[in-house]
């Protein structure tokens, strides 16, 4: 079995510790290296290649959200609170993959770790909704927004139920499809509106008003 390799980045050595503790004792994760500052976590996730790269925003030198631009084709899960709106906001722009409160629990680390390796980017609804509901009017419209007429009528339907936060399970459930045939229409609906993943997509439906 692969495990899923992490790289945990914060300028704090006791979270750092505790975040490798929670996620070591996983059998299918292995943390494979820790940074302090952001340019370190650049460094390292270059060196090497992790699955998902754990970011805190506030760091010395090079924050977490500079870091994440310079890792647009990593997976980089946020750490924040909900405190820091202005801060998600750009982060989503720099190509965060998804967001993390930091008091989460050990449950929801392990569960946030695992989807986004496995490249369901946006994480779980309690998480993520009220997150990017937030820090939404801080974002700037984009120049060239999406061709959302190519999408066909069920995959609009899948783009509005992901940005009102819901797993795949979820919108399986709604709409009474296999949750493989969900996996099918948001891959489509990505490839279609030229956005890297379900994060993007979701900010592109607020930002031009499809939801």
């Amino acid at each position: 079995m692969n495990k899923i390799r992490v790289l945990i980045a914060d300028d704090q050595p006791l979270m750092r510790q505790g975040f490798a503790m929670i996620l070591s004792a996983q059998p299918d994760i292995e943390v494979v290296g820790e940074a302090g500052t952001g340019a370190a976590a650049v460094e390292r996730a270059r060196t090497l290649g992790p699955d998902v790269i754990m970011m805190d925003i506030q760091m010395p030198g090079m924050d977490g959200i500079t870091a994440t631009r310079q890792l647009r084709n990593c997976k980089v899960l946020i750490l924040t609170t909900f405190g820091s709106q202005e801060h998600v906001a750009q982060a989503l722009h720099a190509g965060a993959s998804g967001f993390l409160l930091k008091d989460a629990t050990p449950e929801q680390l392990v569960h946030a770790v695992r989807v986004i390796a496995s490249g369901e980017a946006l994480l779980d609804p309690a998480i993520t909704r009220t997150l990017i509901q937030r820090a939404l009017p801080a974002l700037t419209t984009s120049v060239t927004p999406p061709r959302f007429e190519a999408l066909s009528e069920r995959e609009t339907q899948v783009l509005r139920l992901l940005a009102q936060g819901m797993s795949n399970a979820e919108i399986a459930t709604v709409l009474v499809v296999s949750e493989a045939t969900v996996k099918t229409h948001v891959s489509r609906l990505l490839t279609k509106l030229g956005l890297r993943d379900r994060v993007q997509a979701v900010v592109a439906a607020y930002q031009h008003g499809l939801v």
